[in-house]
């Protein structure tokens, strides 16, 4: 079990998505996405698996929660800096997103 000490080191944010491309290189499809995390952090690359339920002109302008503190990862020709939260369901991923417009960059705790 993680401690709540160990919970509260894992830096998660509100983004918002501005840009979006396939990552063409992936094995598993994904997009290539630019999130806007505010002036503090702010923009930020992600290789995301979720192509099941979004296409890309549905995902700009869309408030994701991602992990802003994880070592970057390459994901086929990404460097993903930020990981974006999701569900994994059966039909594929969800995203988390905020129940309403927040200013980008806010914390989640």
């Amino acid at each position: 079990m993680l401690t709540v000490e160990q919970f509260n080191q894992v830096d998660m944010r509100v983004g918002t998505i501005i840009e979006v491309g396939i990552n063409k290189r992936a094995r598993i499809p994904a997009y290539k996405l630019k999130i806007d995390l505010g002036e503090e952090l702010g923009i930020k690359t992600s290789s995301a698996q979720i192509t099941d339920y979004y296409q890309p002109e549905d995902l700009i302008q869309k408030q994701v929660i991602v992990v802003v503190n994880f070592e970057p990862i390459r994901i086929a020709d990404v460097k993903s800096e930020v990981r974006i939260l999701g569900i994994d369901t059966k039909e594929g991923c969800v995203i988390l997103t905020s129940e309403r417009k927040v200013e980008n960059g806010c914390k989640i705790f």
